[in-house]
């Protein structure tokens, strides 16, 4: 058999059960469709994101035994600024609890209602801290990455096209920093090339302006370079990395990815000044500059984590094992966003529920149905989370695509485990135009697809009798 082999043993586990249709409608029913408020006692096989939900390695758990909770300068901070210093390189290491937090303190410092950030892609919260500074949050991936079933290696790239244009209608004195996301989560979990990082570091370098990184998942676009960037290949992942960031001027990072973790976060800056401004506000919000809002076992174990997550090995197993669940997926007639991402699978919702249209939310839809149908949970990643009105026009604006992510947690799930998520996704597809589409009841100021509650068009069942 070809499967990816674990380089790993389970010692420890947790009981998850399985509870019935009637029960799983009534917690959809009454999570308004939303299944972020369904309790984690009502869910299967959880792939709703792959933050913060790894299991912990047993030397991260001996971490974490001997972490150092002095409340300054402890030596859990010490290894911790010690491992990232040696990874990203850059001067000011600034620990937050979580990457929004990092984001957050950087937006508020540097980002003012004038301002625009280009991004590949921004994912939600970093869409959200942008906007809630008043600034725009500008996307410019390539237009591969716009492209569900194109077969490309780097869809993650930004557009220098699109990038110059952006500095071309809204001026240079507008554009505060450049971002880039590593891998693009919301194109598909696709990686950015070295290529395309150093000609946007120079674009960016020619102009004044700074490179930051959206770095949380760091280790697998590494990867992704060394397998598939022309003289990469006998390159280590942490040279990659290393190389990767020397490229930049700092970064945010949510460590519950690509630092295997479950909680914490940081910000690095090579920028002294703008690194103390941030640093007075941590202080205010978060905690002191040695701990930012976490405990001293936690920093120890995120500066063992990112040691682990660069072991080839374990990388080579962890991005085998989401392709396997794609290739299976497709087999059974789902069409996936292509390539496989590192973290996740993307299902193609716009195929799958071509009668539904981007105003009644089909990538909801599905992710609604695939609970029903088996209590799998995923997230949608379309009209719901990123619908937006253009600065311009005041026009509504839908995204580009339509997906249902299912994020595959680090070291937590089996081959067995994913089969069944697979089959189930296949049982959702065939339901196709019975399944009908969702109207908003309620939601939020920001960041609606966390809180909002939805129901069917009209009322009445989401799935129609056949």
């Amino acid at each position: 058999m070809d499967l990816p082999f674990e380089p790993y043993r389970i010692k420890v586990v947790e009981r998850i059960q399985r509870v019935s249709r009637e029960e799983r409608q009534a917690q959809l029913h009454a999570a308004g469709y939303n299944v972020f408020k369904v309790p984690s006692e009502a869910i299967y096989v959880d792939l709703l994101t792959d933050s913060g939900t790894s299991a912990m390695s047993d030397r991260q758990w001996a971490a974490m035994m001997t972490g150092d909770e002095a409340y300054a300068y402890s030596k859990s901070f010490a290894e911790f600024e010690r491992n990232i210093r040696d990874i990203f390189g850059y001067r000011h290491v600034i620990p937050t609890h979580q990457g929004r937090a990092a984001e957050s303190l950087l937006f508020a410092a540097a980002v003012t209602p004038e301002h625009v950030v280009p991004n590949n892609i921004h994912f939600d919260t970093t869409r959200a801290n942008v906007e809630h500074r008043g600034a725009i949050a500008l996307d410019c991936v390539c237009d591969e990455g716009l492209d569900a079933q194109l077969v490309a290696p780097f869809k993650g790239d930004m557009s220098l096209d699109k990038l110059a244009a952006a500095f071309t209608k809204y001026g240079l004195e507008r554009i505060p920093f450049v971002m880039i996301t590593v891998t693009n989560n919301s194109g598909g979990g696709q990686p950015v090339s070295m290529a395309n990082i150093k000609q946007v570091s120079a674009y960016c370098s020619e102009r004044g302006v700074p490179l930051i990184f959206d770095a949380c998942r760091f280790a697998e676009n590494a990867w992704f370079i060394q397998q598939r960037e022309k003289g990469y290949a006998d390159r280590t992942v942490k040279e990659i990395a290393q190389e990767m960031f020397s490229l930049g001027d700092g970064c945010t990072m949510s460590a519950k990815k690509d630092a295997l973790v479950n909680i914490g976060g940081f910000l690095c800056l090579n920028d002294g000044d703008l690194a103390l401004e941030v640093t007075n506000d941590l202080i205010l919000h978060e905690g002191f500059p040695t701990y930012g809002g976490m405990a001293g076992r936690d920093l120890a174990a995120v500066a063992q984590g990112l040691e682990e997550v660069m072991d080839e090995e374990y990388l080579a197993y962890r991005i085998g094992q989401v392709k396997r669940l794609g290739d299976r997926l497709e087999s059974l007639g789902v069409p996936c966003l292509q390539p496989i991402g590192g973290h996740a699978v993307y299902v193609d919702a716009a195929r799958v529920l071509p009668h539904i249209p981007q105003s009644e939310f089909p990538a909801q839809v599905f992710t609604a149905a695939l609970y029903l149908e088996g209590g799998v949970r995923g997230v949608e990643i379309g009209s719901l989370m990123f619908e937006h009105l253009d600065p311009d026009t005041g026009a509504t604006v839908h995204p580009a695509l339509e997906l249902v992510r299912l994020a595959v947690p680090r070291r937590v799930y089996t081959h067995t485990q994913l089969d069944y998520v697979a089959e189930t996704c296949a049982r959702v597809a065939e339901l196709g135009p019975r399944l009908r589409g969702l109207e908003i009841v309620w939601e939020p100021p920001s960041l609606r697809h966390f809180t909002a509650k939805l129901q069917p068009v009209g009322g009445g069942a989401m799935v129609a009798e056949a």
